[in-house]
């Protein structure tokens, strides 16, 4: 579906992407995460023929970027939020979208049932929420009934409402057969919909592939705290001879058992505090998110 190749973007000495290469297989909800400024923005500007690359190449659909309309016909795009004209309703700025690129108009109804604006997509889009103008761009680039669709920062600035709206529109787009490329950097967000990453740093790939293997890199976390804070450094004592380190953040142990049967291990620990006479006021199993998984990436503790 997209295949990068050794693509560079340079502006001046500054490297935004550095010889990025990786695959975006047909079908998938590809999660495209980095912090601000790791380059996401600029490899979808060239994937989609806005920015012309320094050196490398890609190709989208078959076609090779530095021919993009060659394949753009095929493709629907939200970067940087929907530029829409204010006075016209929902459905009239869909009319002149759909006629300025060649669309058929027949397919406004459907995209803006898709979207969830059936109901107010007669009102000025200059009155709509940002969670609602965000979806009406979604159904602007769902108009040419595009087999790849590329989503920057979607949930960029919607509260917590507006994040899960956004979340299950990509679920309804993806369930119709289309693959589907979101950038952002509210990872929890991601989790629920991706089933496939790509993750940058300083414009550099450090993983691409399934987001369930990328989650099952990292094991689970003990979370342990006795109910007398004086019992703290005894208990880190307990963990360590159990072959374990613990990290403590003054009132209580984050202990990584990497894969190692949490329901064991957590029998083991509180049988050995029980046994010095320490009473725990907490003993939970702690699953690894994507987020904790990404963050402990990024450090070095994930291989």
């Amino acid at each position: 579906m997209v295949t990068i190749h050794q693509l560079t973007k340079r502006y001046g000495d500054r490297v935004a992407v550095g010889d990025l290469t990786v695959e975006v297989p047909r079908g998938v909800v590809a999660g495209f995460i980095g912090p601000n400024g790791a380059g996401k923005t600029t490899t979808m500007a060239m994937l989609l023929g806005l920015v012309r690359p320094t050196s490398g190449n890609a190709t989208v659909l078959g076609r090779s970027i530095h021919h993009p309309e060659r394949y753009l016909g095929r493709v629907g795009a939200l970067l940087e939020g929907p530029a829409m004209w204010p006075a016209l309703t929902g459905v009239e700025n869909l009319r002149v979208l759909a006629r300025l690129g060649g669309h058929d108009e027949r397919r406004i109804p459907e995209v803006i049932e898709l979207v969830g604006l059936a109901d107010r997509a007669r009102d000025r889009y200059g009155r709509y929420s940002l969670g609602m103008k965000q979806r009406l761009g979604i159904a602007a680039a769902l108009l040419g009934d595009p087999e790849l669709l590329i989503l920057d920062e979607p949930t960029n600035g919607l509260d917590p409402v507006g994040m899960i709206d956004m979340r299950d529109l990509i679920a309804r787009i993806a369930a119709e057969g289309r693959t589907v490329l979101v950038s952002s950097h509210i990872l929890n967000e991601l989790e629920q919909v991706c089933d496939w990453l790509l993750i940058i740093e300083q414009g550099t790939l450090v993983y691409a592939g399934s987001a369930r293997e990328f989650a099952g890199r990292t094991g689970n976390d003990i979370l342990l705290a006795p109910a007398d804070g004086s019992d703290l450094p005894v208990l880190a004592d307990i963990v360590a001879a159990e072959g374990l380190e613990p990290k403590s953040d003054g009132s209580r142990l984050t202990v990584s058992i990497d894969h190692r049967d949490p329901r064991q291990m957590a029998a083991s620990l509180n049988r050995a505090a029980f046994a010095t006479g320490i009473v725990l006021a907490e003993l939970t199993v702690h699953r690894p998110t994507l987020e904790s998984t990404y963050l402990r990436l990024i450090e070095g503790d994930v291989a």
